[in-house]
């Protein structure tokens, strides 16, 4: 496996793009689960975000070698995410947004080359036309170019422009819950938990639909992903100012056991440290 990585790496580096090369890119994809899955089941966080540039080194390597590859082009753009959202959201917000935009080309590039042009500057209408067009086979593209869109331009919430274009990653979300709604832990439904919470009614919130959103994000999970309720904590509660539910939640995520799912151990140290965060503002948010 590192034989055929280093391979890969090398090639890219001198520039190679033969047909050969493209075969190999495409015959180690699977390699690149595997190491997602792996990477998903370490509990050690400074060791996991260490291990995330070499590898996203490696998959932009063989990104140049296999440019019009989409399958690729939607790995980076979920590593650009986990590296924002996980790792540098809360204490280096500028570098997140550098990696959200990043992983946001990535993820429109995947959909160019699958068929899906313009949808960054053209219109709402023509979005929406073109979404209907989308199949299961577009969830990945949809759901991690929403996912970095979206967080983009939160993390931008106070320049008017970037506002303006919520609507279009909430559109390519719509899409990911009609197609499949069990898509990366019900990561759509997590996403409608946080769009309807984190507003207050007058401004288009709607408590009942965020509730129901979070709650079936759980029954998909099992109740086994802690970041649903850390989300709902940190948007719905708060919005709420229902304190009792926002220190309950947390609370609950902080003294959940190691082992609550193996498949999604890194995911679960993320919200346990994004939890403890939370709670250290809870006097100066209630």
């Amino acid at each position: 496996m590192m034989r055929l990585m280093l391979l890969l790496l090398t090639a890219s580096l001198l520039g190679g793009c033969s047909a050969m090369d493209k075969f190999l890119v495409r015959a180690s994809t699977p390699l690149i689960e595997g190491g997602i899955h792996s990477l998903n089941q370490e509990t050690d966080l400074q060791l996991a975000e260490d291990s995330i540039p070499t590898n996203l080194n490696v998959l932009q390597g063989m990104i140049n070698i296999d440019p019009e590859n989409a399958s690729l082009r939607v790995y980076a753009a979920q590593a650009f995410y986990g590296l924002g959202y996980g790792f540098n959201e809360d204490n280096r917000p500028r570098r997140a947004i550098n990696f959200y935009q990043r992983g946001l080309q990535h993820g429109l590039k995947a959909l160019e080359i699958n068929g899906y042009t313009n949808l960054r500057y053209g219109s709402m209408e023509e979005l929406e036309a073109t979404l209907q067009k989308a199949d299961e086979d577009d969830v990945g593209a949809l759901f991690w170019t929403a996912s970095n869109w979206a967080k983009w331009i939160d993390q931008n919430r106070d320049t008017p422009e970037s506002l303006i274009e919520l609507p279009k990653p909430t559109a390519l979300m719509q899409r990911v819950l009609d197609l499949d709604e069990t898509f990366y832990y019900g990561g759509a439904h997590i996403y409608f938990g946080v769009f309807y919470g984190s507003r207050p009614p007058m401004f288009g919130g709607d408590f009942k639909k965020s509730e129901h959103h979070f709650n079936r994000a759980r029954e998909i999970t099992r109740n086994e992903l802690l970041v649903v309720d850390l989300l709902q904590a940190q948007y719905l509660s708060r919005q709420k100012m229902d304190r009792e539910d926002f220190h309950n939640r947390l609370s609950k995520i902080i003294e959940a056991p190691e082992d609550l799912n193996p498949d999604i151990a890194l995911l679960n140290q993320i919200a346990k440290r994004k939890a403890k965060m939370l709670l250290n503002e809870e006097e100066k948010w209630f």
